[in-house]
């Protein structure tokens, strides 16, 4: 159970209503993170605003989502582990063991760049992105550039959002998401 209410269209604060309706409409559902997030329509509008521009990054699709699992996982985040999981696997098609493999912060071996990828993501994370050179230069190595490495830090703060307001909260997972967790 949540420590925070978990709000509905009808609960929502009349600033949040319009999305949750948006997010109804959309998914058939209301994630319990965006019923959360709706404590604070401005959270929830950052949470909106930062996610579209994320999902627009130099990233692409499946190279965000490892920025995301991995983030999630770090953080302790099993609401984000299941939605994101959810996201790679039926969304994107991503096959089910390197989705595993992130999930579980283990070497990617079907795929060295995604591999560096995940690493520098727990890199950034764990470092606090206070990396040494060589780190650096693996990364850039794999074949991403600065404008990548930006756009990982980017992809960090989005999961950082979500994965605290996550925790605090105790957000329980959606029956939705469920067979994700």
């Amino acid at each position: 159970m949540s420590t925070f209410p978990i709000h509905t269209i009808e609960s929502a604060p009349e600033a949040a209503k319009p999305v949750l309706q948006a997010v109804q409409s959309a998914n058939g559902f209301i994630p319990n993170l965006i019923g959360v997030l709706a404590n604070a329509p401005t959270a929830l509008e950052t949470y909106r605003t930062v996610g579209e521009i994320n999902g627009r990054n130099s990233l692409t699709a499946e190279e965000r989502e490892v920025v995301q699992i991995t983030a999630a996982v770090v953080n302790g985040c099993g609401f984000c582990v299941a939605g994101h999981t959810k996201i790679a696997l039926k969304l994107l098609k991503m096959p089910q063991e390197l989705v595993d493999q992130i999930r579980n912060t283990a070497r990617i071996e079907s795929d060295s760049k995604l591999d560096t990828l995940a690493r520098f993501t727990l890199t950034v994370i764990l470092q606090k992105a206070k990396l040494n050179p060589s780190q650096l230069q693996q990364f850039f190595d794999a074949g991403y550039t600065q404008q990548n490495a930006i756009d990982v830090i980017l992809g960090v703060s989005l999961a950082t959002l979500c994965n605290y307001v996550n925790n605090i909260a105790e957000t329980p997972i959606n029956p939705e998401l469920q067979p994700f967790a």
